[in-house]
């Protein structure tokens, strides 16, 4: 049975191993699974899209409820988990592979992503975070999921940051 509160957002921020530590137990994610989108290559390795050539961004899916959480708050979430400023990629991680991007399905997500750049250009933060239209998404390699849980470690290039 498919519940219609249940949904998928797309984020892009650097490794996706510390989006997907930072979103995993927040309000109403269901999962936090990374990834790779937009690149050329179906199915793409890892290997293949640390060369930079596949056109791939590291990403994670988030499934959430939103009886509990809104794709808003989502956005506002991974604003606030990453340095949304740095143009070539996530602290030490270097590469267009780890560049800030969002992946939205419809235009109510792309103006939801808007507003809250729009927000934080007026609050005097240069934003480097790029939109884009949805594109098929493909799962990382299982060594790859739950990275940080399962070696009991924290993010080297990530962390929280209140903003709203």
């Amino acid at each position: 049975m498919y519940d219609d509160h249940i949904k998928k957002a797309y984020f892009a921020a650097g490794c996706f191993w510390g989006v997907e530590y930072y979103f995993e137990n927040f309000k109403g994610v269901i999962s936090a699974i990374s990834g790779y989108m937009g690149g050329i290559i179906p199915n793409p390795s890892y290997q293949m899209v640390c060369t930079g050539l596949t056109g791939h961004l590291e990403v994670v899916e988030i499934t959430y409820d939103e009886k509990f959480v809104s794709y808003e708050e989502l956005v506002k979430h991974f604003f606030e988990i990453h340095d949304f400023s740095q143009t070539n990629g996530q602290g030490p991680d270097i590469g267009t592979q780890y560049l800030s991007g969002i992946f939205y399905d419809n235009d109510d997500e792309r103006e939801v992503c808007e507003k809250i750049i729009c927000f934080l250009e007026n609050k005097g933060f240069k934003v480097a975070t790029k939109l884009y239209s949805m594109v098929p998404f493909y799962k990382a390699e299982d060594y790859h999921q739950d990275y940080y849980e399962r070696h009991r470690k924290v993010p080297y290039c990530h962390s929280y940051n209140k903003i709203f």
